[in-house]
């Protein structure tokens, strides 16, 4: 499901965003914020966007499957929209956006089928450690998009 969600907006993620009249510098720092938010959760500790509960009574979750947007969540459609948009037309830039969707959702297949091998490695201080490097990474992430967002409103107005 996250594919074909990635895939669908890597296609017509453009076309969409033109309709709205949303430029690619707005949801830069849209994505930015969203990446940042989940960043300091994943450093923090606080919030639990996985839990069940959290779900409300009057959404279904079987239309929502709770896996899509953990995996293919606003920060994820809003990289594919913007790289996609940067490309220029150039084929090769479209295939090496399409074989990185590709790549790293063959990599997000063999992490979940072998999760509980992980677990068993790394215990429970290893996992707690790699969620913080990955806080902290896609922190960095996060405020890139922020700051290439401020220059391309710059570069606009």
């Amino acid at each position: 499901m996250s594919f074909l969600v990635i895939t669908v907006f890597a296609i017509a993620g453009n076309a969409i965003l033109n309709y709205l009249h949303i430029g690619i510098p707005a949801l830069q720092g849209a994505g930015g914020l969203l990446l940042l938010l989940v960043a300091l959760q994943l450093l923090t500790g606080l919030g639990n966007a996985g839990n069940p509960q959290s779900v409300s009574d009057d959404v279904n979750v079987a239309l929502v499957p709770l896996g899509t947007p953990l995996l293919a969540g606003p920060g994820a459609i809003a990289a594919v929209i913007v790289n996609v948009g940067q490309a220029d037309g150039a084929t090769s830039a479209y295939l090496a956006i399409g074989a990185a969707i590709v790549s790293i959702h063959i990599v997000l297949v063999l992490v979940l089928r072998f999760s509980t091998v992980l677990i068993k490695i790394l215990g429970i201080g290893g996992i707690t450690l790699m969620a913080k490097i990955a806080g902290l990474l896609l922190a960095a992430i996060a405020v890139q998009l922020i700051a290439d967002s401020i220059k391309g409103f710059i570069a606009a107005g």
